[in-house]
């Protein structure tokens, strides 16, 4: 008689199923580009929309905008520190230079607080013409992320203090985070040329 005989696959552990996290992320931040290209392309048709009110070049302050592009732009090094550390199982450095990004995050929301609640006290708030109203619009919501990735941060570093070593999957969600940042970068970057030097020139 003839035996059969059945092959019989290979089970991959839980922690070694491949992971689609990274690709799945990439799809949300092309959704992303998508708002922020809306959001460009509104302010592009709206930037010399003043309804007689104040333009740009009679409100934005440029230095206190490039202390904020610096303290981003910082906070994007800093990240990329702490995946160093990370790819090195170096938790100490890692949860540091998280902490230094944070910090960074943070100071940059509060530079970009002041400016806004500048700009309402002197009667600019984004009710006053259609070129203000997509200026806070578009700064907003870029702001809104920054918070966003601060609280994923913080969140991040929660998980990463109660593993004794880095897992696969926190890995992953660094990885993520990492990607969400610079895009945030990235985004700034068009922000602070097309937005504030392009309306003080």
């Amino acid at each position: 008689m003839l035996q059969k005989t059945i092959a019989v696959e290979p089970q991959l552990a839980p922690d070694h199923v491949p992971s689609h996290s990274v690709f799945g992320f990439w799809l949300y931040l092309m959704t992303d580009c998508i708002i922020f290209a809306a959001l460009f392309a509104v302010f592009a048709v709206m930037s010399h929309q003043f309804a007689g009110g104040p333009s740009g070049k009679d409100l934005f302050e440029i230095p206190g905008v490039a202390l904020e592009t610096t303290m981003l732009l910082l906070s994007s090094i800093t990240y990329g520190f702490a995946m160093l550390g990370a790819h090195k199982n170096r938790k100490g450095a890692l949860l540091g230079w998280l902490g230094v990004t944070f910090l960074l995050g943070v100071g940059f929301l509060v530079l970009e607080m002041r400016e806004f609640s500048h700009l309402i006290a002197e009667g600019a708030g984004p009710g006053r013409s259609a070129f203000l109203s997509s200026f806070f619009t578009l700064v907003g919501t870029h702001g809104l992320h920054v918070t966003f990735g601060l609280i994923w941060m913080v969140v991040l570093a929660l998980q990463v203090m109660r593993h004794r070593d880095l897992t696969e999957r926190d890995m992953i969600r660094l990885t993520c985070l990492s990607l969400f940042w610079h895009f945030l970068d990235v985004v700034w970057i068009g922000v602070f040329t097309f937005v504030y030097l392009a309306s003080v020139i």
